[in-house]
């Protein structure tokens, strides 16, 4: 048996390979400790372990896959940097592909941003293109203060993980991951109020406007107010429109930059191209990373020119978009722009929200079903449990592990977020076909149903 073939086999062996990770990993592996699978071959939404077995990807690299694994065009777009010997690493000079990428990423950003947008390429991760919104907005405003959301999720550096709403993470950082400034997110199911019945949102809204203007309130005059549309880690939670056009006058009356992050929520995912143009508003920042790279690390802020206060080298790295990325990522823009992928993941949301909806009359641990476009959550609660005075039911998080595992075990990958890791989330590509959604709604109904069963019996 030749060397590369040895290793080849060495590297294939799904025990072995798990083994040597855990050995060799450090303790703050996530995915890995409960997907225990070794993927070796990928393709749209199929993945293949090296067991031989298959499994429906509904995690999409956590959002990362608008195309899902491999798709065509985005494989045509990298073997041809590759064919053409282009650079592969330019820092931040100019290049084709940057040109090219960059004309695809205007052509489907808000009109303002379009006519006098400015672009800002960050390191290759999410939360540095946070952390440059941040500092952008600090340097074009002079003040410090970042108002943000209870439930967020910004990334793990740390001004990044300062106005993240997760606990855990933030304890060990004290001194470093120093508090943004916490507002009130709109979670309907678990009203931050106590009172539900659709006044949520109005209640959150003027908390905020009264809160901003108390002269003795506490706060500082801000730098700036950031928010995703719909909380991806933290359980799945779609912010109402009304509730989105209310922060922005709140934030345009006061001359408070808004950031919005849509490092998740981008490219199609919620049913239009971007989550913000679904309630019709302009942010002055967007962040952007995961799906915009069409599989690579990439990641970018666009900001109004006025914000455009920064030195030179006021904002750097190394990795700074590569040039396999910004290929693959403008191939992965004008596909999902021109083939209408958005209003695909619009479709294909209403019917599984539906079709849950309608299994949650049926299975009493399914306290809420939520989403927009492809960006799904089922939060689970004690079966049977009697509901509080706001009508929410008490957190399941160890039910919510055993169906995790049983989808696992029936082929389809989910993950868990929300405020106790009770929510099921589903994050399928844009590219799932019919046939394709109707198997993932029959192994997590069944999983759901089964591990009910288990635990109430």
């Amino acid at each position: 048996m030749s060397v590369d073939v040895q290793s080849r086999s060495r590297h294939h062996d799904r025990e072995q390979v798990i083994s040597r990770q855990d050995t060799r990993e450090s303790s703050a592996r996530t995915y890995a400790r409960t997907l225990t699978m070794v993927p070796v071959k990928a393709r749209g939404m199929t993945i293949t372990g090296a067991d031989g077995r298959t499994y429906l990807d509904c995690l999409s690299g956590a959002g990362t896959l608008a195309l899902g694994h491999n798709h065509p065009v985005v494989v045509e777009a990298v073997r041809r940097v590759i064919d053409d010997g282009a650079p592969w690493h330019s820092l931040d000079i100019a290049t084709p592909q940057k040109d090219e990428f960059t004309d695809e990423l205007f052509a489907t950003l808000p009109r303002s941003l379009q006519e006098k947008g400015r672009i800002q390429f960050c390191g290759p991760a999410g939360t540095d293109a946070v952390e440059a919104a941040l500092k952008l907005a600090r340097t074009a405003t002079g003040r410090q203060p970042v108002l943000a959301f209870t439930g967020a999720y910004h990334g793990m550096t740390a001004g990044a993980l300062a106005i993240s709403g997760g606990v855990s993470a933030k304890t060990p950082m004290a001194g470093v991951a120093a508090e943004g400034v916490r507002l009130p997110f709109p979670y309907e199911y678990r009203c931050p109020f106590g009172v539900g019945e659709g006044r949520t949102d109005a209640l959150s809204a003027a908390y905020v406007e009264r809160f901003l203007d108390d002269p003795n309130g506490g706060l500082v005059e801000p730098a700036a107010m950031i928010m995703e549309v719909v909380q991806g880690e933290g359980g799945v939670i779609p912010a109402p429109h009304a509730w989105m056009l209310a922060m922005r006058q709140i934030t345009a009356d006061r001359d408070i930059p808004l950031i919005v992050d849509e490092v998740q929520t981008g490219v199609g995912r919620t049913g239009t191209f971007w989550a913000s143009q679904g309630a019709g508003i302009e942010p002055d920042v967007m962040v952007m990373s995961k799906a915009i790279g069409g599989t690579l690390p990439l990641a970018v802020i666009v900001y109004a020119d006025h914000l455009d206060a920064w030195a030179p080298g006021a904002h750097a790295g190394t990795f700074r978009g590569t040039t396999l990325a910004m290929a693959a990522g403008a191939a992965t823009l004008r596909h999902v722009r021109v083939e209408g992928l958005a209003d695909r993941a619009a479709e294909l949301g209403e019917r599984i929200v539906g079709r849950l909806r309608a299994l949650q009359a049926q299975q009493s641990c399914m306290g809420d079903v939520r989403g927009r476009g492809l960006m799904l959550g089922v939060e689970i609660v004690e079966p049977g449990s009697a509901p509080d005075a706001a009508g929410s039911r008490p957190a399941a998080p160890a039910l919510a592990l055993r169906i995790r595992q049983g989808c696992l075990s029936r082929g389809l990958i989910v993950e868990l977020g929300g405020r106790h890791d009770a929510v099921v989330r589903l994050l399928p590509p844009l590219v799932m076909t019919d046939e394709e959604c109707e198997t993932v709604l029959e192994r997590l109904s069944e999983a759901i149903a089964v591990a009910e069963r288990e635990a109430t019996t």
